[in-house]
């Protein structure tokens, strides 16, 4: 389990920064760009991803090895 955790966190996290990237550099990378109802919302849902991977990461550490 926490391994799957740690990979979510992860991809979440990549997810959330390409995101950022996207928006600030008009690369066209990264999932939240290709979702069309999240269109207008992009900075917020990277943020929201970003910091879903750290709630992720803190549950995924809080477990017994």
């Amino acid at each position: 389990m926490k391994k799957v955790l740690e990979v979510v966190g992860f991809i979440a996290l990549v997810q959330g920064a390409l995101g950022f990237v996207q928006e600030f550099t008009d690369w066209h990378v990264g999932l939240v760009r290709r979702v069309p109802f999240l269109h207008g919302y992009e900075v917020f849902v990277s943020f929201v991803l970003i910091v879903l991977a750290c709630a992720l990461f803190a549950a995924a550490d809080s477990r017994k090895r």
